[in-house]
């Protein structure tokens, strides 16, 4: 364990701090370029949880993520330390928060065969197709977000009903187990993504194209859920129907990533912020100070 903020007294708090991971694509193994998964160093200032624990083409979605994180903040506060659950994924946040919606868990046959589908037919010929059965999900689910695209059908399938037809929870009533302190960092729009430009640059200078390679050669495709992710799935072009290959324009697919990335930090600032009592703290203004303040005001109540 370590103290948050590091060691010193300008610096550490009076309370050890483990990390749960709130990534949806870092909890996958030999994804770790693409991911900006934290190095080995890294890891080894504070103990990280829920990263390298599945494979690229097993399943892992917001339920499997509300109940690791639970068991992994349990054992965290049972050792006298603070979980802090820390990522980008905001659907995962929200049922974490929240609760989860009574929508029926999946079935693994139905997905199986919509994944199949997927690769057959074509990410649009099955947005249609939810767009006639589940209009308000279709709506608010993009293009390239497979992951939902494929849960949505897959809840009409297996049930008959839209998933937007399944009762949420309240966006005012957080989970009783816990006291939720929520911090989202922000920086100005153009820095942002000045900096997204340049960690996309950094990512296949530091070998993201080699990484896709060896997935591929580990019997991966664009199929699986890992590598649906955002720079990962730009990587692959379709040939033919049905059929994938890799792209040969790497400066094409460098621009694309950075592109996709900066339409999903944008969508990211719209989905944090309808969490509930969310604070802000700006990146550009002493963003530790900020977030230690906080956390003294927080264990004051």
């Amino acid at each position: 364990m370590t103290r948050l903020f590091g060691e010193g007294p300008d610096r550490g708090l009076p309370f050890e701090a483990e990390l749960v991971s709130a990534d949806s694509m870092q909890v996958y193994r030999g994804m770790d370029i693409g991911t900006a998964k934290p190095d080995p160093g890294e890891r080894g200032k504070i103990p990280h949880h829920l990263i390298d624990i599945r494979n690229p083409d097993e399943q892992f979605n917001a339920g499997d993520f509300v109940r690791l994180a639970d068991e992994a903040c349990a054992a965290i506060a049972g050792r006298g330390a603070l979980p802090v659950v820390s990522g980008g994924t905001g659907f995962y946040i929200r049922n974490f928060i929240l609760g989860q919606s009574d929508a029926p868990p999946s079935d693994p046959a139905v997905r199986e065969a919509l994944r199949e589908e997927l690769l057959r037919r074509g990410g649009p010929a099955l947005m249609e197709e939810l767009a006639a059965r589940d209009p308000p999900s279709a709506a608010r689910i993009h293009p390239n977000d497979t992951y939902r695209l494929l849960r949505a059908l897959e809840v009409f399938r297996s049930s008959g009903r839209p998933l937007s037809s399944f009762a949420l929870p309240s966006p005012a009533s957080p989970r009783s187990r816990y006291r939720f302190l929520i911090l989202g960092l922000t920086r100005p729009r153009e820095e942002l993504y000045r900096r997204i430009d340049q960690r996309c640059a950094a990512m296949f200078r530091n070998g993201l194209p080699g990484e896709v390679e060896k997935l591929l050669k580990a019997g991966y495709g664009p199929g699986d859920p890992g590598l649906s992710a955002i720079g990962y799935q730009e990587f692959f072009v379709e040939p033919r129907p049905g059929e994938y290959a890799l792209s040969g324009d790497l400066g094409g697919v460098e621009a694309l990533i950075a592109r996709n990335s900066r339409r999903y930090a944008k969508r990211q600032f719209t989905y944090f912020a309808s969490l509930p009592g969310l604070t802000w703290i700006s990146a550009a203004d002493d963003p530790l100070g900020q977030i230690r303040r906080a956390l003294e005001s927080f264990f004051m109540k």
